[in-house]
């Protein structure tokens, strides 16, 4: 495998080369153990990356439902960040407070050439004026985009008006495209404004004995509902979910909570790590994403809270949830035994989906995130020796004090002690590195041409994608599955959402409709000319 990653970088200029040979190693190979991430893409190049508004409006803020989020900006911004991933919601009420849905709408200022010479705040103000007298909302967030960056629009200044004309939150997102190097700032930003504005403003406390919020989970084709189902079954109660199908009603009320939950690393660490420090609440990584890695997340969950009767009660679900699903994951793997994965995505998928993929017999020879930092690769132990550079000081980031009223500690040192020699690690991610198999590849920031030729010569069966990158596996003839919003399918999430992903694969191995895809320029020339000079 290390031939194959030099015949790829090898084809780079001198420049090139000495920037992508960091962010390409093979596992086992006598490389280091290190990955360059996070760091701007080289110009020209064409990266799969989002930007930080992505990031925020898009990813993090995007699935709260109950929060009519208003883009500062160009039309095509808000277009962009709408309607794309998938994440599920749909109204409720709760213990007699509602929480409305208002992901089917598109909110934009729609900034013109004229706001950009004479500013747009008069047009914000505009528009939450007419937001409120239409919607009535609970809470409005205002996300800004690059041109607002760039002529000084003070949308937290705006914020406040609006919180003392109205009388409704009303939180300022200064998540501006052009800041950070990809999509992870805007997370960090939105992380950020929660932890000041939202969480711990709640007074209602969870009904029962044992409650966890869920982090990082956005309800792609309902696989927040499917976890929720999950851990309800079990007995535990969920509070609130950051953010896919939740609400502000819900995450104002994240800090009574026992535990935290954490999915998506990358996107909702600041949170974990920020309500560890200032309620005092512990965070465990858990994947959901394979039948494997849920009865281990369960049975981590089990461990924290120690309850015999809440561990046998768990078991009994596993149990019950694997005997439901054995027949039709024994034939999956019969079928899909000995195939061969790519997986290219954002946040942690391309970690949790090889678990997945490992339940029915599938290996990985390549894998890379978009947005990751070294320690989505490499572990948290990694995160000392990480410097910080000027791009990464462009992104705010806030401490917290312990809160005098609410933080409370669930286990002492010696319970965490002896959980950790169960192998229950607390506020800790391994990061993807430690479970891949030797010999396969790890790629950062995957580019066009890397793709390519990565397909080219690896053949993987299929390659697991975003958006964007899923049509170069398909113009080369690959099965190409979408793993950020799942191709209108789903959920993949526990132990049935296990059983649709193999389905969803064996049916598209089985129907090879992109490998007769040929390119039209591959038949007929799409250029004709005639040699000059002649007469």
């Amino acid at each position: 495998m290390s031939s194959v990653r030099d015949h790829v970088l090898d084809q780079y200029n001198s420049r090139v080369y000495k920037n992508r040979k960091e962010h390409v190693i093979t596992i086992g190979d006598k490389q280091p153990d290190e990955v360059t991430a996070n760091t701007r893409t080289i110009p020209g190049i064409i990266t799969q990356r989002g930007c930080c508004y992505a990031g925020c409006k898009g990813v993090v803020l995007g699935p709260i439902k109950d929060a009519l989020i208003i883009v500062h900006g160009p039309i095509g911004c808000s277009y962009y960040a709408w309607g794309t991933r998938r994440h599920k919601a749909e109204s409720d009420v709760k213990d007699g407070e509602e929480a409305k849905s208002y992901l089917e709408y598109c909110f934009s200022t729609d900034m013109q050439e004229s706001d950009i010479v004479f500013g747009g705040e008069k047009k914000l103000k505009k528009a939450i004026t007419e937001a409120v007298d239409i919607f009535n909302p609970p809470a409005i967030f205002i996300c800004s985009t690059c041109p607002v960056g760039l002529i000084g629009d003070d949308i937290h200044a705006v914020a406040r008006w609006a919180e003392e004309e109205y009388g409704i939150k009303c939180i300022g997102f200064s998540c501006e495209g052009y800041k950070g190097v990809s999509q992870s700032a805007g997370h960090h930003i939105a992380n950020n404004q929660l932890i000041r504005y939202i969480i711990g403003t709640g007074d209602k406390k969870p009904k029962k004995k044992f409650s966890v919020n869920i982090l990082g989970e956005y309800n792609i084709g309902g696989d927040g509902w499917e976890v929720e189902r999950l851990l309800r079954r079990c007995g535990i109660d969920v509070v609130s979910v950051f953010t896919g199908g939740s609400s502000v009603r819900d995450i104002k009320n994240a800090h009574h909570a026992d535990l935290n939950l954490v999915q998506c690393h990358r996107s909702i660490n600041y949170v974990a790590d920020m309500m560890y420090e200032k309620y005092g609440i512990d965070w465990i990584k858990v994947n959901f994403i394979g039948s494997e890695s849920c009865k281990k997340s369960l049975a981590e969950i089990g461990e924290y809270f120690g309850d015999e009767e809440l561990k046998t009660r768990i078991q009994e679900v596993i149990t019950d949830e694997m005997l439901n699903n054995a027949d039709e994951m024994q034939y999956l793997k019969s079928k899909l035994k000995g195939k061969t994965a790519a997986l290219y995505v954002g946040g942690s998928r391309s970690h949790h989906y090889q678990t997945l993929l490992k339940d029915f017999g599938i290996s990985t020879v390549l894998a890379g995130y978009e947005f990751a930092h070294r320690d989505d690769y490499e572990g948290r132990e990694v995160l000392p020796d990480i410097k910080p550079d000027a791009d990464s000081k462009n992104i705010e980031s806030i401490t917290v004090e312990p809160d005098k009223k609410y933080y409370r500690v669930y286990l002492t040192d010696e319970q965490k002690a002896a959980l950790a020699e169960k192998g229950v690690k607390l506020n800790y991610y391994e990061g993807m590195f430690k479970e891949m198999d030797e010999g396969s590849i790890i790629c950062d920031d995957l580019n066009h041409f890397e793709t390519e030729e990565f397909i080219s010569i690896l053949k993987p069966d299929v390659f697991f994608s975003g958006i964007k990158d899923k049509f170069i596996a398909q113009k080369s003839g690959t099965l190409s599955r979408q793993l950020h919003s799942y191709d209108y399918s789903g959920p993949y999430a526990g132990f049935q959402g296990a059983v649709n992903f193999g389905k969803d694969i064996l049916m598209g191995l089985s129907t090879p409709a992109w490998g007769l895809v040929r390119a039209p320029w591959k038949k007929v020339p799409s250029l004709s000319a005639t040699l000059g000079g002649e007469e």
